[in-house]
């Protein structure tokens, strides 16, 4: 990957190098923090905006998400160095929730989406966030990547057609001409400023360096480009608290309720993919509980506070680590900037061109992209190329919590079929005449089958040895098998002993019986008993 190929020593975004390992709270880390967190503010704008007219709602709202979340999640949440905000991929969903019943219905499922949040904190359930192959994390960062790509091209429409026509920057037309041309070279201005910056000075981020460059010479030429203004205005107040009108009614629940799954799924999905990412970045490990419950915690809040709700920000949280963002300070600091810029300084932020803003996101999208992987699809299993290549594709033509969960499922999927594959037998004749099976590979469900195929009850001896010595007896299935293999030389009338079957795996099986003959070197590795006596499927117990 871009940046995690030198895991143990250092990430590089432009010339910016990033040194793992634990940050020590100096005063030059402070004020790199308060740097950081200046740019992250910068670049949350457009995107709350953006996102908020997606969903269908007044950019404060998704202003408010962005401050309230941000916050929250910066203070509670499980890695520092973690941006979070209004994303596109709640934003997405919430559209349809928003046109069918009203902005009210919204805030109450936010505030149901992170109570939800809140229960899988508790539960733990973040932890199963390690069962994600490398594979999906490629495509993801891959997939994302090409999203963060795509939706800045919205930026590149006519200011005010988009309005008009009620899809935000999303409809109108597209620049042409000098305005297009101007548009260009003021990204690619705002590029090569990130790249030299570092080059000249690390006193401040590179992407805030470009951002203030290429906005004086916007305003000191009063050249004619979209600006942030031209999106909507962010002149607002705080944000006040505000019940959810709503009917505290059994067909509330039923509307909301599917929405809430969905969206805190989505949420967690993506916020755990980026402490993951986050972590890699600055060897951190754990959190992922704590992050479940602070996005839970922020999310109800917000909906008590007039905000569409968020979760982290993939695009966000890498300016903020690569800017040299470390601690909590930096996410405080953008959330406190952007609160500043909907108070205060909304006639200044507006001024600032939407190209300087569109070029950071672009230095985001190259050091996002894992550009290794294209190199390495030719190296590795086809299975795994093919994982990678689907969901960057799911990632971009869907959303990224689908394009994980399809990721997952066929990399579970293709593991079970080659363990499947795996499953033999050597087999020998002792001395006494007994035919012996040396299983070779784990029994489970998916391979239950091939090792009832392995057997030749008709032609094998009266005496067979079934030996688990180099076999592991996985599950329910796997039990289920070696009964009815049992139940075959039975019904033949010929004896079959089972070496080296663990001694919980002769408890849970019922037909065996007096077949089984133990060994005092049995392995215990008490699997079966585990899930036979959670399920209480098996006999015995």
């Amino acid at each position: 990957m871009a940046f995690l190929d030198n895991l143990n020593t250092k990430t590089r975004f432009g010339d910016f190098s990033i040194a793992p390992g634990d940050t020590k709270l100096t005063p030059g880390q402070i004020k790199t923090d308060l740097l950081s967190g200046l740019t992250v503010a910068l670049a949350l704008v457009p995107e709350a905006v953006a996102f908020a007219f997606v969903a269908g709602v007044h950019p404060l709202v998704g202003l408010y998400a962005a401050f309230m979340v941000g916050l929250i999640t910066a203070v509670f949440g499980g890695r520092p160095g973690m941006i979070s905000g209004a994303t596109g991929a709640l934003a997405v969903v919430m559209v349809a929730l928003v046109a069918q019943h009203g902005v009210e219905y919204l805030f109450a499922t936010v505030v149901l989406m992170g109570l939800l949040q809140i229960f899988a904190g508790v539960m733990q359930w973040g932890k199963f966030i390690r069962l994600v192959p490398h594979p999906v994390m490629l495509g993801f960062v891959n997939g994302l990547a090409i999203v963060i790509f795509l939706a800045q091209l919205t930026q590149f429409k006519v200011p005010g057609s988009a309005e008009a026509s009620g899809h935000g920057m999303a409809g109108g037309e597209w620049l042409s001409g000098m305005p297009l041309y101007l548009m260009l070279g003021l990204v690619g201005v705002t590029m090569l400023i990130i790249w030299l910056a570092p080059r000249v000075t690390r006193a401040i981020p590179a992407p805030l360096a470009g951002i203030g460059i290429v906005a004086a010479i916007v305003i000191f030429f009063g050249l004619d480009v979209p600006r942030v203004g031209d999106l909507a205005s962010i002149e607002g107040g705080l944000p006040p608290f505000h019940i959810p009108a709503v009917p505290l009614t059994w067909e509330t629940l039923q509307i909301i309720l599917p929405y809430a799954v969905i969206l805190a799924a989505i949420g967690l999905i993506e916020s755990l993919l980026t402490l993951n990412l986050v972590g890699d970045l600055t060897n951190q490990r754990g959190g992922a509980s704590q992050e479940c419950i602070a996005q839970g915690v922020a999310n109800t809040a917000t909906g008590f506070f007039g905000g569409m709700g968020g979760c982290a920000m993939i695009g966000q949280s890498m300016i903020n680590v690569k800017s040299g963002g470390r601690t909590r300070i930096a996410g405080v600091a953008a959330a406190l900037f952007l609160l500043a810029f909907i108070l205060v300084g909304s006639s200044i932020i507006e001024l600032i061109p939407l190209a300087a803003l569109v070029g950071v996101m672009f230095m985001v999208v190259i050091g996002t992209f894992a550009w290794n992987s294209l190199k390495i699809l030719r190296k590795v299993p086809l299975t795994d190329a093919f994982v990678i290549v689907l969901v960057t594709v799911v990632t971009v033509m869907e959303d990224l919590a689908v394009a994980v969960v399809v990721g997952v499922i066929v990399s579970a999927l293709a593991y079970a079929w080659n363990n499947a594959r795996r499953i033999h037998a050597k087999t020998y004749e002792t001395p006494e005449g007994a035919r012996v099976y040396q299983v070779q590979g784990p029994l489970f469900f998916g391979s239950a089958t091939g090792f009832i195929e392995m057997f030749k009850v008709d032609t094998d001896p009266r005496e067979v040895i079934i030996d688990f010595a180099d076999s592991r007896v996985v599950d329910q299935s796997a039990l289920q098998a070696i009964e009815a293999v049992a139940g075959k030389y039975q019904e033949a009338g010929k004896r079959v002993q089972l070496r080296h079957l663990t001694h919980d795996c002769h408890k849970l099986l019922t037909k065996a019986g007096h077949l089984i003959v133990d060994s005092d070197d049995d392995p215990d590795y008490e699997i079966a008993t585990d899930y036979g006596v959670r399920t209480g499927i098996l006999g015995g117990h």
